[in-house]
């Protein structure tokens, strides 16, 4: 792919990396967005499972809310369409705390932060840029790990997107959720965000909602997805198909050299020396 035709495909807004599916004109216009008391934010960095969490979200409010695309993915019209939106918004982004728009902190809009291991977030982001001609040409593993690290990937580096939202997890507003969780527990995580967002499900709804959100069954599920516009959220694309590949736990051992893995811990130790959150990551189970 010619050079020419990669920056065609994507732009740098406030140091960060996007498609250029994210518009210039929508990035300047988020500053400006009007949040309503009730939206609840889901954030992620990509490849942690936002729209396997979206759809648990979605089976605890059936018909009540509305889950769109995120909101920095398009163009001006995006923020017309959620304005419009006469329900209860549900909106997923990858967005930096840096570049939320101030009217969800001034709101004290509830957010979930769903975190993954930051190893199997590189080999997931590694495949779908290899897989997805939407995103510039990478020619080998050793070669994006190194951009993973250095956050020359979209949507910018993981560590500076968890540190940015940790500066909000204490807050009664804000509700961690880990991605290895919801593979080991997913019962316990699916009470935890009913309890969280007032949902109030039965034990045997929360069963109900674990057996048509397992992972399995998502990806099963994927072909209908992608029929639909109104229901992906899955920012990397231009062409809107959702990929569901492993969503395993400890893939990462399957790509990393020791040198690479050496490498990783030194940046993971220094950049997240005063994260808390961190202390919590699961690479295996």
């Amino acid at each position: 792919m010619s050079a020419s035709i990669e920056e065609d495909l994507i732009h740098t807004f406030n140091g960060i990396t996007f498609t250029t599916r994210s518009s210039l004109e929508l990035l300047r216009s988020l500053a400006t967005f009007e949040a309503r008391d009730d939206d609840v934010l889901l954030v992620s960095y990509p490849k942690s499972g936002t729209h396997w969490l979206a759809e648990i979200i979605m089976l605890l409010h059936p018909s009540k809310v509305a889950i769109t695309s995120p909101m920095e993915f398009g163009d001006l019209s995006k923020l017309e369409q959620l304005d419009h939106l006469s329900c209860k918004r549900i909106i997923p982004t990858h967005l930096d705390r840096n570049m939320l728009p101030p009217a969800f902190k001034l709101k004290q809009c509830k957010v979930i932060y769903l975190l993954r291991n930051p190893k199997d977030i590189a080999v997931s982001m590694y495949h779908y840029y290899r897989e997805n001609p939407n995103l510039p040409t990478i020619d080998n593993w050793s070669a994006f790990c190194e951009m993973f690290l250095k956050g020359d990937v979209v949507c910018g580096s993981w560590f500076d997107h968890v540190l940015s939202w940790e500066e909000n997890a204490t807050d009664k507003s804000t509700l961690f959720l880990f991605y290895e969780d919801m593979k080991k527990d997913l019962p316990n995580v699916v009470k935890e965000v009913s309890a969280f967002l007032g949902a109030d499900a039965s034990e045997g709804e929360i069963n109900e909602i674990c057996a048509k959100s397992s992972f399995s069954e998502m990806k099963t599920n994927t072909e209908k997805e992608n029929d639909n516009p109104n229901q992906t959220v899955c920012a990397l694309t231009s062409n809107r198909r959702l990929v569901f590949r492993k969503g395993a736990v400890g893939d990462w051992k399957n790509h990393f050299t020791p040198k690479q893995n050496r490498m990783f811990e030194e940046v993971f130790a220094e950049k997240m020396k005063s994260s808390k959150v961190a202390k919590h990551i699961v690479y295996e189970f």
